[in-house]
Parts: C-alpha cells; structure tokens; sequence
C-alpha cells in the first residue's frame, strides 16, 4: 500500500491527476520537480527533486524535518524538542522526528523563470498516516468543511499592495558577502522603481513596466487570475487584484503569487518584499484587502445579497445593502475583529499602518463603501457583487490563517444572529473600540477569543502564539530594532 493510500487521500481522481502529471513531465521534458509547502509564515519550503523520482514521491511521500512547523519567522525552532518535556502537547514533534509531504498530482505546473522546472503543492502528514492538525492550509480546509455543514460555500477576492525595488549593481551585495552573512542575514541594496506620491500615475507605471511586466507574465503562466497591475500612492509601491473565486483556490494563489514573484523578479534583478512597511522614510504601509462573501453551494447564488432593502432601514443600517445572513456575518467579525487581528497583521512590522486618515484602519467599524473603516461593505440591491472587505490585513499574513479566522469569526455571527451597529461615517473620530496596537496586544487577544480557539483548534492556537511570543522576545531583545525588521522581514518576506 502506498503512503497516499494509508492516508486515504488516493481515490480514482487523485490515481488519475497523477497519471496526468507524470504525462506532462515526460511530454514538457521537466528535469526537476519543487515539492512546496506553505509554513506558519505564508513562506514556500520544501524539496527539489528530479524527475525520475517525482512518481514515487506523490505515492509515499517526501520526508521533511518536521521541526519546520515549529519555526519562528527567523528559522529559529520555537520549542526544545531534543529536552524532555519540550514538545510537551505536540505529539510526533519530539527530537526533530520526519513528516511526509504528500503532493496534490493536480497542482502540477510548470515554472516559467526557472528552466525545465515543474512545481507540485504538498501538504504534510505524520508517518503513520495521521493528518498534521498544524498545517495552516489544513486549518483553512477544516474551516471550509465546517463552513459547507451550514450549507455554504466562500469566494473571496485579492487587492494585494506591495513594493518592488531594483537590487543596486556595479557594488558589493552585502546579502552574499560571507563576511557579513548573519541569523538572518542582511537584505540587498535597493533602489526605488519609481518616485511614488502619484497614485495611479501612467508616467509611473511606464517607468515601472519593465518589472511589472515580469509580474504580470509570471502570474499569468502560472494560471493565476490576474485583473490589474497598479501604481500605488507610496515611492515604489504597487497593487495586484485578481479576480475573485473559491476561498481555498484564492488562498493557495495567494501563496504561490508572492513566492513566485519574489524569485522571477530576483533573477532580473529586482527585490519585491511583502513587508507592510519597508524600512525607509517616507513609505506608506503595504495592505491586503481580503473581499469577501458567502455562496450557496448549490447554485452559487450571492448569499449577502438583497433584492431591496428592509423595511423601514436607512442607510446606515446593515439590511439597506446586505441580507440578514450578511449581516450576521458583518457582525459576527466585528465581535471577533480583535482576536483575529493576530492572523490579519501577523508581524510586529505591521501594527504601524494604523494610523488616522491613512486609508487603514483604526477602529472595530464598519462603513458602507467607507476606506477609512475596518470593514467596508461594497454593493447595491440586486447587485451579484455584493460583499464584505476586511481591510485589517497586511500582505505578509497566511492567507490560510487569515481566511480561516474570516470563517470562524462570521459563521458565529450568523449562529447567534448578531446584529451590526449603525455604519461609521468618520472612522478616526468617536470612541468604538480600537483594534489591538501591538502584535503582543493582539495575541493576548486572540488566546481570549474562545470561538477561535474552538474554530482553529486549541492546540493550534497555543502553538501559534507560544511561535509569534518568541518573535516578539527577539524583537525586544534586539539592540538595533531598526536593523533586526531589515533583516527579519525585508530580506525575506
């Protein structure tokens, strides 16, 4: 029996996706296979194995130190486990023992910046066969099953701000130097691509086509839905939207796009860097707006959607624009909005784009077509479109995490039929609720936040924050905190 059968994950379909994928390695003439996995981070890991071993490797599996489950954003193990006690209520974790990362044969596709290359989307599994309740994307797919037991399904849409910078030639590269190499190591010195404080500029843009073109191909050769590449306010800022689809789908594109990009824009010579806010002077903070609404698994249908609004509302009022169930949802993420800030914001980097009047978020609100409120609900009677954007997020987040949290947080609104407060109309005035100020602050939220703890498992949640606590003990240690997020984040997200 295979390591895929005792998993029991290898049906006919999965027998014939991977009978298709060994097809198209032979016919493509593909020399080395990726098989990836998506860690705590968001970051892409894995192994590269060439193609005589790809078909034995999506039957039994690719051994994998399972100590990368257990890593901080920095590569350090959070947890002791080669002391006793030190996995303690992490069983199959103890002394750096081997998970099996088991590919999806389906997810096969061909990377267009590196030669002869193929790429395979794996998850990991305990070698006796036990799914890993730890991996993110697992925690996405179990909120998904409990999602679709209430009888919905989720589509959601990508508006993803980030900075790309042309890596400085003709000097030393002090990230290569082995006289300077460090835990982590420094990034690349960098030039902008274009001045910025032109939002949407076409001089920009055509300054910038060079590396946006490389987006651009890269994205689409990868089957990724791309809609628009755009200039955004900051100096060498841009956006990516793409257009919307299944949560899980939306979720692994998000992965791929950021890691994708990173190295096809690398090998021309630029940096791009996911980080919220880079550390120069005069940047503005990077978010990721997460739109967002239920659909009837049957026939698809908008679920936020209304034909009219109810009877006696105004305006301000949730049921003007959104159904009930929407508005249960609406609500059901603003009662959550500080627990699940940690998976929105997950580094200590991202807390500084909230701030008054800076199109991000302050406070637990929400507006009709409002940028200034955390959530913005964006739609009309009768309008397909009809949906909820969360505008809590930076783009380093694991979409998984972050989804996942969206889930949970909105089927306990619609479970208790929670109503939504009047829509905010100025956002950074008033006295509602603020969301959390620090990555510390947010995690304390979260571990007193029982519907996500319930939702995503209490042995995740523990693990989660005892990795995230760690970050922020080197982060407070450090004597130059200025150098320690160049190193801990612009170099490597």
């Amino acid at each position: 029996m295979s390591f895929a059968a005792q998993c029991g994950v290898h049906d006919a379909a999965r027998q014939a996706a991977q009978a298709e994928a060994l097809r198209r390695i032979e016919a493509g003439g593909l020399e080395l296979l990726r098989f990836a996995w998506c860690d705590l981070h968001g970051m892409l890991r894995g192994k590269t194995l060439v193609a005589a071993a790809a078909a034995q490797a999506m039957a039994d599996g690719v051994g994998m130190v399972s100590t990368l489950l257990l890593k901080d954003a920095a590569d350090r193990t959070a947890y002791k486990v080669f002391e006793a006690g030190g996995a303690a209520g992490l069983p199959g974790f103890e002394f750096g023992g081997n998970v099996m990362l088991l590919a999806d044969p389906a997810s096969l596709k061909e990377l267009p910046w590196a030669e002869k290359t193929g790429w395979l989307q794996c998850q990991p599994w305990f070698p006796d066969g036990r799914p890993v309740t730890l991996d993110t994307r697992r925690v996405l797919q179990d909120a998904l099953a409990k999602l679709a037991e209430a009888g919905y399904g989720m589509k959601c849409g990508l508006e993803i701000e980030f900075h790309i910078y042309r890596i400085n030639e003709g000097g030393p590269n002090p990230q290569l130097d082995p006289e300077l190499a460090g835990w982590p190591g420094l990034p690349p010195e960098v030039s902008m691509i274009h001045p910025g404080y032109q939002l949407l500029s076409e001089q920009w843009a055509d300054m910038a086509e060079e590396p946006l073109r490389i987006v651009q191909r890269t994205a689409q050769a990868l089957g990724l839905p791309l809609l628009s590449l755009e200039i955004e306010l900051g100096p060498s800022q841009v956006e990516a939207v793409f257009e919307a689809t299944d949560a899980l789908a939306v979720a692994d594109n998000m992965v791929l796009f950021r890691s994708a990009v990173k190295q096809a824009l690398r090998r021309a010579g630029y940096h791009a860097t996911f980080m919220c806010r880079p550390p120069f002077p005069n940047i503005m903070s990077s978010g990721w707006h997460l739109h967002q609404s239920l659909v009837d698994l049957t026939t698809g249908a908008n679920l936020f959607k209304r034909a009219s609004p109810a009877a006696g509302s105004t305006p301000a009022d949730a049921q003007f624009t959104l159904s009930e169930t929407g508005e249960h949802y609406l609500a059901g993420l603003l009662a959550h909005a500080r627990g699940m800030t940690a998976f929105c914001t997950p580094t200590i980097n991202g807390f500084g784009r909230f701030r008054p009047n800076a199109l991000a978020p302050q406070s637990i609100l929400w507006g009709r077509d409002n940028r200034g409120a955390m959530l913005r609900v964006i739609g009309q009677c009768n309008d397909n479109s009809t949906r909820i954007e969360n505008r809590l997020g930076e783009p380093a987040a694991n979409p998984y995490l972050y989804i996942a949290s969206q889930i949970h947080a909105g089927l306990d609104g619609i479970t208790r039929r929670l109503e939504a407060p009047p829509a905010t109309d100025a956002p950074y005035g008033g006295s509602a609720e603020k969301i959390p100020s620090s990555l510390g602050e947010a995690l304390e939220a979260l571990k007193a936040d029982a519907t996500l703890a319930a939702g995503m498992g209490d042995t995740f949640i523990d693990c989660f924050t005892h990795i995230k606590q760690a970050e922020i003990s080197r982060h407070d240690g450090a004597e130059d905190k200025d150098d320690w997020q160049r190193r801990e984040y612009f170099s490597r997200i």
